[in-house]
């Protein structure tokens, strides 16, 4: 609610910060969606029916796809209207998991509501609190980053170019986070079975075909750089500023195929408390100093943050 005035304070250009502040507004119930999704995903990936969540996902994506159509080409609703429909998308995702669950999906596990939910409930809140901060610590650095871009020379192009490299990394990043949270699930059964052998295996399935996909991607952003950025703008200046971040955004989803994938075998060995200092350390401690201290003292710009990524990863 109070998005615009904090980063006006911040030093955000006026437009950026009024235009981020209506959109904030509007992303609201997709916050609160996730409440309910993520829960459900969780659940059903638990019971290796990891088919409906990516079912139900296509459905919702072809929905979300087709009203984003109607909603900026037909009705020129721009980009509050883009994000209404981003919500809509959300919650039929919470729908159709929620329906399957309830409906008769899980007949061996879902018995209806009951009491029983708050068995052990402290427990769970406190492995749930250091998960939390774990991946929040994570997310809320880079959005910290695209603030702080919002601050130097050329804004607007800055944090186009930082927006693009981080769209373009946040495509590639739903394979590792797919890796994420099945070798989490598939850990977290082979150490309850006792079975440390094949929670060791699946790790290094899961590591290598990973960094197999970030190579091949790897390969693609070195070779089309040039033409890396033309799905998100035709600007020449945005253009030409990706291209030349494209070296290490390269590097960095490269690393980014391996992160995650290792935070997925923490979370399922119950590490996340230790995962959490880590980001803590890397991203906070190290990361956004230097940011600071490369991006005014030695004005180095835009290029350093991709740096600060591809370093953190590391």
């Amino acid at each position: 609610m109070f998005a615009t005035p904090v980063l006006k304070l911040l030093g955000q250009p006026e437009d950026i910060a009024e235009l981020a502040g209506v959109v904030s507004m509007s992303l609201i119930p997709v916050h609160f969606s996730l409440c309910f999704q993520l829960s459900l995903q969780r659940f059903l990936q638990s019971q290796l029916k990891t088919s409906v969540v990516a079912w139900v996902s296509l459905a919702a994506l072809v929905a979300h796809l087709m009203m984003t159509w109607l909603v900026v080409a037909q009705f020129q609703m721009g980009l509050v209207g883009t994000v209404v429909v981003l919500s809509i998308s959300w919650w039929l995702i919470v729908i159709g998991l929620f329906a399957y669950v309830v409906f008769g999906g899980c007949p061996e596990t879902w018995g209806g509501f009951s009491m029983e939910a708050f068995s052990g409930l402290w427990s769970f809140v406190k492995l749930s609190a250091a998960s939390g901060v774990m991946l929040c610590l994570e997310n809320w650095y880079y959005r910290i980053l695209i603030v702080m871009t919002g601050n130097l020379e050329n804004a607007e192009i800055t944090v186009d170019a930082l927006s693009i490299c981080m769209s373009i990394n946040g495509f590639e990043l739903m394979i590792p986070l797919g890796f994420f949270a099945g070798t989490g699930v598939r850990v977290a059964n082979e150490l309850g079975a006792g079975n440390g052998k094949g929670a060791r295996f699946a790790t290094i399935v899961s590591v290598t075909t990973s960094t197999i996909i970030g190579v091949v991607i790897w390969i693609l952003i070195l070779l089309f750089h040039n033409e890396l950025a033309l799905i998100f703008t035709n600007s020449e200046l945005v253009l030409d500023a990706v291209s030349q971040l494209s070296l290490l955004l390269a590097f960095t989803i490269l690393l980014n195929s391996v992160q995650p994938v290792l935070s997925g075998v923490a979370v399922g060995s119950g590490w996340q408390s230790y995962v959490a200092y880590i980001n803590l350390g890397c991203y906070y401690l190290i990361g956004l100093p230097m940011g600071l201290v490369m991006g005014w003292v030695f004005q180095l710009g835009v290029m350093v943050y991709i740096i600060y990524i591809f370093f953190q990863f590391y």
